[in-house]
């Protein structure tokens, strides 16, 4: 599963997402995790009610089952929840290889929901209803 984080340094989850110089990207499982790309941002980040400074970054992330964020707008949460990718906002900037420590030791036990939701991103979903279960595919 891939993973974004919004960030100033690349170093730590420490930036609000539309205002976000950095989009650090990395695939996560349970074995590990691997540095995908950083994708970087120019100038004019911080003018407030400009959507269209969101466009790139939903299209740089648009694989990626959850962003962390330091802060995100209302209307930007929306269109990220639209492109299926789940925003966690953490209380205070955080290492990102804390983060992917916590989230490698989760998905070796039992995920909460979101989290088993936010890993089926991408895959064809349908339901056996002989089972009444759930199938991937």
């Amino acid at each position: 599963m891939k993973v974004a984080f919004a960030t100033q340094d690349q170093q730590r989850v420490d930036a609000h997402f539309g205002w976000a110089p950095h989009l650090a990207v990395y695939d996560v499982t349970p074995e590990g995790y691997a540095f995908v790309q950083d994708f970087a941002f120019g100038d004019g980040l911080d003018e407030d009610g400009d959507e269209d400074k969101l466009s790139p970054k939903l299209a740089a992330i648009a694989d990626c089952a959850i962003v962390y964020v330091a802060a995100i707008g209302g209307s930007a949460a929306a269109r990220v929840v639209a492109s299926r990718i789940h925003p966690v906002k953490v209380t205070q900037p955080e290492p990102i290889l804390d983060i992917l420590d916590k989230l490698q030791n989760v998905l070796r036990g039992t995920p909460p929901p979101w989290l088993r939701k936010a890993l089926m991103k991408g895959q064809e979903r349908s339901f056996d209803f002989e089972n009444d279960a759930e199938v991937k595919r």
